[in-house]
């Protein structure tokens, strides 16, 4: 998995909070989840509190990725901001339905 983060500019709807996308591409599974939480947890730490993952490009989610997905948005929303899904792919997006997951998460 390849993870690229580009800073966005909050909007004045948002209080002025930090932002920031966060691109994913490949396989997106138990190996990969520990770079996606150090990502995640840097951005909290730095102010970021809200984060938009951009899954267009994951081919694959396994249930360590859908934790860390559930771990990030908590710890957003637990700071007043919120983690998003932008975009799943269509096997993504299937797996999202089946777990109810599609239900918790702001999709885009």
């Amino acid at each position: 998995m390849d993870i690229s983060i580009r800073q966005t500019q909050a909007d004045s709807s948002s209080g002025g909070d930090a932002a920031m996308v966060m691109s994913l591409t490949g396989r997106f599974d138990a190996h990969e989840a520990p770079q996606f939480r150090a990502a995640v947890a840097e951005a909290i730490e730095e102010g970021t509190i809200r984060i938009a993952v951009e899954l267009t490009d994951v081919e694959f989610v396994d249930s360590t990725a859908l934790a860390e997905l559930v771990r990030g948005m908590k710890n957003c929303r637990e700071r007043g901001g919120d983690l998003s899904l932008v975009s799943p792919s269509d096997p993504v997006r299937v797996i999202l339905e089946l777990t109810k997951l599609d239900a918790a998460f702001s999709i885009d």
